[in-house]
């Protein structure tokens, strides 16, 4: 075992913490016990109405670790074991042991895209022939994959995944929830700390304040003019996409787990030249799912975690990462 110094936690909490959280609410705390390393649920950091069960929490605290394996192994340092806490709706995590990485181990080739992932919910171009020779990789080097690139089927998608997210949006208790971790106007004093700000939705000024005004006082009577629906769609982008990718892991498995491999998963679209954004609505929304899973289902023993819009970016793409400040992350 390698002991983990103060100094050398805080460089790789700094590159953990780029790692996808769900509402980009950064659950994951950090300590030391004895040269290991603690990972810790903050319990003021959770979405009770979106997510009751925690199962989106712990998928984030998941993508924390793998960001930490990561960071590890770029300092040519490894998780030698994982020590998970008994009860997974309790404050503590697992604590992690470091070794030394394997003599003449190659380094993780998708290290180097951890500064460069990011949501991107802005639109595409269309894809060309470089990109469905990317896609053909997706497909052979990763069996968590389901990739759909036909285009009336990224239209049926599309479509489907606006009904969701309609049908989400109608209930107070997530809408109101997804709004107090939206950061529309700049001057929020959280906009480039957590949650999800304007630029980061790829929103003008105008857009996310009209979007303030949607998901808030003029919901309901918007909903009953029937003019909800085309405010919230995103069926085009979905249509524009180079394909939907369903990301699918074995049943039964820790969310924890599913977690590491949802943020590889990602990392490796970005390698590929994709820029990616998860539509989890096709996921929330159970009569989505069923009728997704139906028209696309995934492998037996298998269950569908995510899907993910992934295409090529129809202008230059912001790489934005609001995160909270290291020091608010480590405990002690």
């Amino acid at each position: 075992m390698i002991a983990i110094d103060r100094d050398l936690l805080e460089t790789l909490v700094a590159e953990a913490r780029l790692a996808p959280s769900a509402h980009n609410i950064q659950p994951t705390r950090v300590g030391l016990d004895a040269g290991a390393i603690l990972l810790r649920a903050d319990p003021d950091r959770r979405l009770p109405a979106a997510d009751p069960t925690g199962h989106d929490v712990r998928l984030s605290h998941g993508a924390f670790l793998e960001g930490l394996a990561l960071a590890l192994d770029r300092r040519g340092l490894a998780l030698a074991d994982i020590a998970l806490a008994g009860d997974a709706a309790a404050p503590a995590i697992a604590r992690l042991t470091v070794a030394a990485a394997p003599a003449g181990a190659a380094p993780d080739p998708l290290e180097s895209r951890v500064a460069t992932r990011a949501s991107w919910r802005g639109g595409f171009r269309a894809p060309d022939a470089a990109a469905g020779a990317a896609l053909e990789r997706l497909r052979a080097a990763n069996p968590d994959l389901l990739v759909v690139d036909d285009r009336e089927a990224l239209r049926r998608i599309g479509a489907l995944a606006d009904r969701a997210a309609l049908a989400l949006l109608s209930e107070h208790g997530p809408r109101t929830e997804l709004l107090a971790w939206m950061r529309l106007s700049k001057r929020h004093p959280d906009y480039h700390r957590d949650g999800l700000n304007a630029e980061a939705m790829a929103l003008s000024r105008i857009e996310a304040f009209a979007a303030g005004l949607v998901l808030g006082p003029l919901f309901a009577p918007l909903s009953r003019l029937g003019l909800a629906a085309s405010l919230v769609a995103e069926a085009r982008k979905s249509a524009g996409a180079s394909a939907l990718v369903l990301f699918h892991r074995p049943e039964g498995e820790d969310p924890l787990v599913s977690g590491r491999a949802f943020y590889r998963a990602w990392l490796g679209f970005d390698a590929e030249g994709f820029a990616a954004c998860p539509m989890s609505v096709l996921v929330d929304w159970p009569e989505a799912k069923a009728d997704l899973t139906a028209a696309h289902p995934p492998p037996a023993g298998r269950r569908l975690v995510n899907v993910f819009r992934i295409g090529l970016p129809d202008r230059p793409r912001p790489i934005v990462h609001s995160r909270l400040p290291v020091a608010e992350l480590l405990l002690g």
